[in-house]
This record gives C-alpha cells, structure tokens and sequence, in this order.
C-alpha cells in the first residue's frame, strides 16, 4: 500500500524498501500472516505519536469507579445516624458507590435483622439519589450492603464544571453591571 493508501500491487522487498527511502517514510508490515504479505508506506514516529495521543484522550475522558464505605453500629443514636446518613449523601451526589457496613458485638450477632431493617431504612432515605445495588446480606460479624449512585460521576462532573462556568460568567456580568453604574 502506498503512503496515501491507495493499492501499489505485489512489489519485491527491495523495490518497496527504496520506494520506501525516496518518499522519505517508512515500510510497516500490516498483516504478516497474509499472503503475499501486505506493508504500507508511513511515517512509522508520526503513527506512534497519534495513537499515544488517543490514548492520552481515552483515559482522560475515562471515570475510576471508587466505592466509599460507611460504617455503623445497630445501636445507632439518631443524630449520629443522621450525620452517617449525610456522608452517605455526599458520596452519592459526587457518583461515588457506597459500602455500608454494620457492625455487630457480642450479643448483637443474634438480632441481625436490627442491622437489616437499619439498611433498608437508609436505603429509603437516600432512594432519590441511588439504588441499593446489592441487597444486605451476613458476612460473618457485618451485614454489608453496597447503594449505587443513581447519576454517573461522569455526568457530575459536567454539572459541576456546567455550574462552575455559569458563575464565572455571572460574576462578570456583575461586575459589568457595577462599574456601568
């Protein structure tokens, strides 16, 4: 193939290697296992250079999922619940999964279901930001269940830079406003 990559045809390998030499490119071997062989005519440090490129781009653009944890007692105040609940709030709102946690002592291992129904009463408080995403279930001395955002962090983060903008702009409209006055 020729460095337009329009079809050149079947050329010996010394042929193609000085086609190669006079348009100052280099010759890649496509496909090997093809026969004939197929090469193309390129410059080889160009084609590296844009594919790290895209690569750079793809990961820029890609979102770690990062689950946070949330731990509890069964014997929970109610204001402490409330600040538990708050984080659990916060995490989703950022598009973070969350982990909650409940830990059982001593005689509290034989009343799971307290853990249980303080699960599921978290999981109705924050139903309007996430989902739970794996029921609550015993793993040996903690019940664990695990809430999903219901927004992505991707999307949260357009919202985020959305709003930052909107108020750089609004400030300065402000300002214009002031000094016209």
């Amino acid at each position: 193939m020729g460095p337009n990559g329009e079809q050149v045809g079947i050329v010996r390998v010394e042929d193609a290697l000085r086609l190669a030499a006079e348009a100052d490119l280099d010759l890649v071997e496509v496909a090997p296992m093809a026969r004939p062989p197929v090469a193309k005519l390129m410059d080889y440090g160009k084609y590296k250079y844009e594919a790290a490129m895209k690569a750079r781009e793809s990961r820029k653009n890609q979102v770690n999922t990062v689950i946070k944890e949330i731990k509890l007692r069964p014997k929970i105040d109610a204001h402490d619940y409330g600040t538990k609940k708050g984080h659990v709030v916060r995490f989703l709102n950022g598009g973070d999964k969350v982990k909650v946690t409940i830990m059982f002592r001593g005689r509290e291992q034989s009343r799971p279901e307290l853990g249980f129904r303080l699960l599921q009463r978290l999981a109705e408080d924050v139903s309007d930001l996430g989902f739970v995403e794996s029921a609550p279930k015993q793993d040996g001395r903690n019940m664990v269940m695990v809430l999903g955002p219901s927004k992505k962090k991707a999307a949260v983060r357009q919202e985020k830079k959305r709003e930052s903008a909107g108020r750089g702009s609004g400030a300065a409209a402000d300002e214009q406003q002031a000094s016209a006055s």
